[in-house]
């Protein structure tokens, strides 16, 4: 087992030159990292392969070639067993929340509690009642997802993944469709489990906006390349024609 000190500087993700084709190549070549504690955004237009990344990470794809390391490890190889060790480290928030409609607001989020043995039933309520206010949905504890707008069905599910006390979370496009004050609501959320859980996260995301606010470093996918990787504020400094017209684009 590596102690804090041995994992200092490490990566928390890595993709070491991941290629995958289905029926053409998704990605190509494909390298960057996460260190622990950071934000790192995945942009590009629709179909370049920023879902597939996720999917790589949480092991539900694996690479033609090239290696994928999350939590420290390299999973490239793992059997199921190994990757859902890995899956209670690492989780996923998806665009549709994926709740489960039959059950509340509390009951989706004590749900992910059920699968953990350290708390207790006057815990476990606590636990929720917690996470809902820490997401500002306290007062919808009893509703039910059918009742939720997209944006809260996400912010629940944001509280769900947060029950399982992972390291790292994983968010795909969790400001699309939803209203410019809900996507606020989400971008600061996001802000808050960076800074005060000191949470690693990717995001998948073609929100400009969300990318500037809540990233460290950003990789932008293009023809199923990287074509840059690196902090978020150097992004504009960089030449590369598709890059500069997607930033022109977002001003517009």
């Amino acid at each position: 087992m590596s102690t804090p000190h041995e994992l200092e500087g490490r990566r928390y993700i890595e993709f070491r030159n991941v290629y995958k084709t289905f029926d053409h190549p998704v990605l190509v070549d494909v390298s960057f990292h996460v260190q622990p504690g950071e934000t790192l955004a995945i942009i590009g237009r629709s179909g370049v392969g920023k879902s597939v990344t996720l999917s790589h990470i949480m092991g539900f794809l694996r690479p033609d070639s090239g290696r994928v390391i999350v939590s420290y490890e390299d999973i490239t190889d793992f059997p199921e067993s190994e990757l859902r060790r890995i899956r209670k480290k690492v989780t996923m928030v998806f665009q549709s929340g994926a709740l489960f409609d039959s059950l509340t607001v509390g009951e989706n989020i004590l749900f992910s509690l059920e699968l953990r043995d350290d708390y207790d039933e006057k815990n476990k309520e606590d636990v929720v009642n917690g996470l809902l206010q820490m997401v500002d949905l306290l007062e919808y504890k009893d509703h039910y997802p059918n009742d939720l707008s997209t944006g809260y069905k996400r912010a629940v599910a944001i509280a769900r993944a947060l029950a399982a006390q992972p390291e790292c979370i994983l968010y795909d496009e969790p400001t699309t469709m939803v209203d410019p004050i809900m996507s606020d609501h989400l971008t600061n959320l996001m802000l808050r489990l960076k800074t005060q859980l000191r949470l690693t996260g990717v995001v998948v995301t073609h929100d400009l906006d969300l990318m500037w606010r809540v990233a460290d470093r950003v990789v932008v996918l293009f023809e199923g390349k990287a074509i840059y990787f690196g902090p978020v504020k150097d992004l504009e400094k960089s030449p590369h024609p598709h890059i500069q017209e997607f930033l022109a684009l977002d001003r517009v």
